[in-house]
């Protein structure tokens, strides 16, 4: 065993990298990856230093470490609220907005329909077809006024 370790160089580095690399292919995580190219930095880094072989493994050691945390700032989503801002806040996108009465508002309560949607409004008694403006919204209810 110890005459393997000692036995490691820079090529069995570089081609320990690759394989991990070629593996990353036929079990997709990019968690092979970064093994690998941890391996790959160790040889080459071992052709110009040369370092012992305990010093080649705690050098692979390092290198794997520190990638956890380079991968997970990389693969971090960078989520822009300007996209998206009413993501899973779907109603609060609808303040503001004017539509057209779908069935008239008779005793307080009446439907406007949005897109492919029913939605249920609230407000005073008006005719159907009128146009109304969402001034407040709760849960799944609208509270609208006339335009």
């Amino acid at each position: 065993m110890t005459d393997m370790l000692v036995s490691l160089g820079t090529w069995n580095w570089l081609i320990f990298g690759f394989i991990l690399m070629a593996l990353e292919v036929l079990a997709p995580g990019v968690f092979l990856f970064w093994l690998g190219l941890a391996a790959i930095l160790v040889g080459l880094i071992s052709f110009g230093l040369h370092p012992a072989w305990q010093m080649q493994l705690v050098m692979f050691a390092i290198f794997a470490a520190a990638a956890v945390p380079v991968w997970r700032r990389l693969a971090r989503p960078k989520l822009d609220a300007n996209t998206s801002p009413f993501l899973n806040r779907r109603t609060e996108a609808l303040l503001g907005r004017e539509f057209t009465l779908e069935k008239p508002i008779i005793d307080g309560s009446g439907t406007v329909r949005i897109g492919d949607t029913v939605w249920r409004v609230a407000g005073p008694d008006t005719p159907a077809g009128t146009r109304v403006k969402v001034v407040q919204v709760d849960g799944a209810n609208l509270t609208v006024a006339a335009a």
